[in-house]
């Protein structure tokens, strides 16, 4: 029996071991980034950076894609002696410029999904918007890592938020209901999305968000994965499958927030998932739907509703 114990012990041991070589050493590791600026001071002297301009990434042409490239502390001092010396920048990278309403889908069309560049996109943000301080008005100064910024005349420290966001695929059974804003690119069709207000929990948010903008009445929902959005600020999007009665399923679209909403068979869905803003466009020069790419959570939400409606059929 002792040496039974003795053997699991081990084995649980090395379990923990393992598991305190990988995820946990990271997070602490990460944390005293965070928290020690002499810490953080030595730890740049062997990191990796990422570039950004104007609060955008510096994209890197790698065949047909653009990517977010990752520099070396050596690389990073040399590019940046090279631009204060010359003003330009060099090697092969170049900067995608764009609007700020379409950002995200520049993002998710360069598949710039990685969560370290969207994390770093949010800081960028963040520190832009926070440099005074709400009580004093006097400037605020970021500790070394950028992960907070402190007021040093009132002494309080600020910290990056998230604002929570619920996204809602609504159903009514047998069709889905998407809608499209007048800033969205042609013929893109999404799911129900709206800002949780002071004092609201997700269920509330979603019931009103599918009240205001479509005008029915919820019957139930179920909650079905996250995502964060860095665009236009830092959000933290909750996705939900809704359920109204098929008998009270007009809509009544609010038309200060949507441009049009309705409702979608199966079919019509499927044929949907297939196309992206470039094979939408007819010989007429009106677009088909298409729906969000594969990077974004309302594209998880629509297949989850096909493959919930397929499973039905079957």
């Amino acid at each position: 029996m002792a040496a039974i114990s003795q053997a699991a012990y081990r084995r649980a041991s090395s379990v923990i071991c393992r598991l305190h070589s990988t995820y946990v050493r990271k997070m602490r590791y990460l944390n005293e980034l965070k928290e020690d600026d002499s810490f953080c001071r030595q730890a740049q002297t062997s990191g990796t950076f990422y570039l950004f301009h104007n609060l955008s990434p510096f994209l890197q042409k790698a065949g047909m894609k653009y990517l977010v490239p990752q520099l070396s502390a050596a690389e990073m001092k040399r590019i940046l002696e090279k631009f204060e010396e010359t003003g330009q920048w060099i090697e092969n990278s170049v900067l995608i410029g764009c609007s700020d309403e379409h950002v995200p889908h520049f993002a998710l069309d360069l598949g710039w999904d990685d969560s370290s560049s969207v994390c770093a996109q949010s800081l960028l943000q963040w520190h832009n918007s926070h440099q005074y301080c709400s009580k004093t008005g006097q400037p605020t100064q970021k500790n070394v890592a950028g992960s907070k910024r402190v007021c040093l005349a009132s002494g309080i420290t600020y910290y990056p938020q998230m604002s929570p966001v619920v996204i809602s695929l609504v159903s009514d059974g047998s069709r889905c209901l998407l809608a499209r804003q007048p800033s969205f690119p042609q013929g893109m069709f999404t799911a129900l999305s709206g800002f949780c207000d002071l004092g609201e929990n997700v269920e509330e948010t979603v019931r009103r968000e599918v009240a205001e903008e479509v005008g029915l009445e919820v019957k139930s929902l179920r909650y079905s994965a996250s995502q964060h959005w860095p665009f236009p600020s830092s959000c933290l999007m909750f996705g939900c499958h809704v359920l109204v009665g098929a008998q009270q399923a007009e809509i009544s679209m609010n038309t200060r927030e949507l441009e049009e909403a309705r409702w979608f068979g199966l079919e019509e869905i499927v044929e949907g998932l297939k196309r992206d803003h470039r094979s939408s466009k007819q010989d007429n020069g009106s677009f088909l739907p298409w729906f969000p790419p594969k990077q974004a959570i309302a594209h998880q939400l629509i297949c989850e509703w096909v493959k919930q409606q397929t499973s039905q059929l079957a």
